[in-house]
């Protein structure tokens, strides 16, 4: 009787495990949504092989004949529809250990920083964390200044003197400065604002670096980290971070003078959310494919960013949320944001109207890169300077 118990026991064991090891759960046959990520990039159509090759002409004669060919010093790419068209790695990025520039390779950003930082502050809106019209105090309380919002910081309405100049009188020389001692410098010192908020448009650093506390406020993390999770990781930006330590400086790109003279670090260059970030081309064309999904940003942040706020002189240049924008009736509008700090200039444009990303990033103060409007009307119809053909370029240098 013993055995014949031990043998029921057993086989009671073994039914038990199969049970478990069994789920009879209607919701076994639904899909798991849990670890599903919403696609980011919209469903562009591939450009055709005539398209290409009619572009790749154009491009290359741009390369040779505006950025200076085999003697540009940096990495160019144009895209349609997410598909590189023409991408060119040229240099070094550190030219006393002879590391050269490739796909790769990322690159001080300078002001192009502002676009990354103005889609994380989006991004916050959409999940709403914050509102564009929120006053910037609810999120930083030490700010001596009333009537500013978010919005304000973003177009560049604010007033708030830029750091570059207020913090010379009132910084010990050769400290590092960071993000958070500017908001207590300005509260401390109580330096008056350019204009009444909201009242013109005055480009400035101090905007956001403002910004970048903020998102560390709503996401309890620090500036580089957030960037990551809410920018860098959802699109698979891999070269791209945020420095913000000078410690590392020896290991990120150097920049250089026209002259070829390396360019040092100040104490300025801690400070992130205007400039600091560093990425690469191709990342930066990910950053750009993103902006057209919905599901990276929602229409509606989409019409704010891309809309000009100020309008109180006549001309075509204007400003949407960390977007310079060129306008002209009967042109379609020419998006872009430039970049300068140091030695290190860049230009990104993103064409909208034709699905069309251009960029060009340098680590030797070439101002070339600026020229890349020029490419605008190979594409579309923008209110900017064509190409000169090839007659024109040489009678220029005779």
């Amino acid at each position: 009787m013993f055995l014949q118990s031990k043998k029921n026991l057993f086989l009671l064991v073994l039914f038990y495990l199969f049970l478990s090891s069994c789920d009879f759960s209607h919701k076994t046959n639904k899909p798991s949504t849990k670890n599903l990520k919403r696609k980011l990039a919209p469903d562009f159509s591939i450009p055709s092989k005539i398209y290409l090759k009619e572009k790749r002409e154009k491009l290359q004669f741009f390369y040779d004949n505006y950025l200076g060919g085999d003697k540009f010093n940096g990495m160019f790419l144009v895209a349609k529809n997410g598909t590189v068209i023409f991408e060119k790695y040229n240099g070094f990025s550190n030219f006393n250990k002879d590391i050269k520039i490739g796909e790769t390779t990322p690159l001080h950003l300078a002001s192009i920083s502002k676009v990354a930082t103005s889609l994380a502050i989006l991004r916050l809106v959409d999940k709403k964390l914050l509102l564009l019209d929120e006053d910037v105090r609810n999120f930083l309380p030490e700010l001596p200044y009333e009537g500013i919002s978010v919005r304000m910081l973003l177009n560049h309405r604010s007033g708030i003197p830029y750091y570059g100049y207020f913090s010379v009188d009132c910084w010990p020389k050769g400290k590092i400065l960071r993000n958070r001692d500017l908001l207590l410098l300005l509260k401390k010192n109580k330096f008056p604002l350019n204009f009444k908020p909201d009242h013109k448009f005055a480009y400035s650093n101090t905007n956001f670096t403002l910004l970048a506390l903020i998102i560390e406020k709503i996401t309890n993390k620090q500036f580089p980290k957030a960037m990551q999770d809410l920018i860098f990781d959802p699109l698979k930006m891999t070269q791209s971070f945020i420095m913000d330590n000078t410690k590392n400086q020896e290991a990120v790109s150097q920049s250089y003078n026209s002259k070829m003279s390396k360019q040092e670090f100040t104490y300025l260059d801690n400070i992130y959310g205007d400039k600091n970030m560093y990425s690469t081309v191709r990342d930066l064309l990910k950053m750009d494919v993103g902006t057209y999904s919905d599901n990276f940003l929602s229409a509606s942040s989409k019409k704010e960013m891309y809309k000009g706020y100020s309008y109180e002189n006549t001309g075509m240049r204007n400003y949407g949320l960390g977007m310079r924008i060129v306008e002209l009736k009967g042109k379609d509008s020419y998006f872009f944001h430039t970049g300068w700090w140091h030695g290190n200039r860049g230009c990104y444009a993103t064409l909208r109207a034709d699905t069309v990303c251009i960029i060009a990033l340098t680590n030797t103060n070439s101002q070339s890169v600026y020229t890349i409007d020029r490419l605008s009307n190979v594409f579309g119809n923008y209110p900017c300077e064509n190409i000169k053909d090839s007659s024109v370029l040489l009678s220029r240098k005779k």
